[in-house]
């Protein structure tokens, strides 16, 4: 299996019920039509976790909870990815679940970002350290395989 990177969504959470901020890439106009499918197609719930508005809205991200679980549509190929990069790494770790390839990256404050690989998009997921645990559980991913498996398909 190629490897995979996980990319953390840069998410952060206000309060008073206010809109989650979440950085909004700027990709191709092919890849923006995927994620504006694959925005269609997320669910409700993810671990549990109730879907909120982003701000600014945009159909390139969602966020779900509190702290929020963070996903950003069409970003660039993480650098881990990317050969001639400094941080490439051909023998990253990788992680398949419900038929979709991440690499996690734990991250200094306890979350994992997590990107897909082998898609057309590129889709990133900030899981924050309360639902991640202290091991890197990434089983929220379980929630958003489908919409993705049907909405981004693979290929490079």
């Amino acid at each position: 299996m190629s490897a995979a990177a996980c990319l953390l969504a840069a998410a952060a959470c206000s309060s008073g019920g206010s809109p989650y901020a979440v950085a909004v890439p700027s990709p191709s106009p092919d890849v923006a039509t995927l994620c504006r499918a694959l925005h269609a197609a997320l669910p409700a719930k993810v671990d549990g976790q109730s879907r909120h508005t982003t701000q600014p809205a945009s159909d390139l991200t969602a966020a779900w909870g509190d702290p929020a679980i963070a996903l950003r549509c069409g970003v660039p190929q993480p650098t881990v990815l990317t050969p001639g990069t400094p941080h490439y790494d051909p023998t990253a770790d990788a992680a398949q679940i419900d038929g979709v390839d991440w690499l996690p990256q734990k991250q200094s404050d306890g979350s994992v970002r997590c990107t897909t690989t082998l898609r057309k998009a590129y889709v990133e997921v900030t899981i924050p350290e309360k639902y991640a645990g202290p091991y890197g559980d990434m089983s929220a991913l379980t929630d958003l395989a489908n919409a993705i498996s049907r909405t981004v398909p693979t290929g490079v």
